[in-house]
């Protein structure tokens, strides 16, 4: 109890400080919502073309606005010294990196999933193929989150740290990727999701065990 009392502590703590940094946030939102409305003014008005990439676009703009804020999901408490008292914590670390990774998730990633109908409309996707690609995002972003913070922990502290980050992760989000935007492409094409979904949720759950690990290591090595 007082071990998951600690990762309450950490999500409340985190969650508070994106309240007090809505900017950040709100950033996040901005870019998503301009790159997804730029596609349509680039490739034209053609409504098949649109309803064929729009899954697609709407995946790679929410993955690339989950990337602006996992360069500060450790940074912030290496620089204040927060880090070094979590890792002196009688919480495991693992658990205290997975409730930053939790917090990471409902301030970027599940606004971006509950956003992400109404940019998607714009593509003239039927209500089916929105409800899919809700789910997969639903799926995916919690992924996004959970492989980014490994990557930002091999990276904190380091100069450019920001650029390294997308050289590591980038790579590692192309199956979320993939698979995310295959479901809608599955289901406008009358085929079974069941198998998209399945290995979302298969890579999911390897996730949540594995990666709060390898942060925790990443990050005891960074403070050695």
């Amino acid at each position: 109890m007082s071990a998951w009392a600690g990762v309450r502590a950490v999500v409340a703590r985190d969650l508070r400080l994106a309240m007090r940094r809505r900017a950040d946030t709100g950033a996040a939102l901005v870019f998503f919502a301009i790159v997804v409305s730029l596609f349509p003014l680039g490739v034209g008005p053609e409504a098949a073309l649109l309803r064929r990439m729009g899954a697609g676009v709407v995946w790679v703009a929410a993955l690339l606005a989950a990337m602006l804020s996992l360069a500060r999901l450790f940074a912030d408490d290496h620089r204040d010294g927060t880090l070094e008292q979590l890792l002196l914590s009688t919480t495991p670390l693992p658990l205290l990196v997975l409730g930053k990774i939790a917090a990471h998730w409902l301030s970027s990633g599940l606004p971006l999933t509950l956003a992400s109908p109404l940019f998607a409309l714009q593509y003239g996707l039927p209500a089916g193929a929105v409800a899919v690609l809700a789910a997969s995002l639903l799926l995916g972003t919690p992924l996004l989150s959970l492989i980014g913070a490994v990557g930002a922990a091999l990276t904190v502290g380091l100069r450019g740290a920001g650029v390294l980050l997308a050289l590591l992760v980038l790579p590692l989000f192309v199956p979320v990727l993939v698979f995310g935007a295959g479901a809608v492409d599955a289901h406008e094409a009358g085929l079974g999701i069941g198998a998209h979904f399945s290995l979302l949720g298969a890579m999911l759950a390897l996730a949540l065990f594995a990666a709060p690990i390898a942060a925790a290591m990443a990050l005891r090595i960074a403070l050695e």
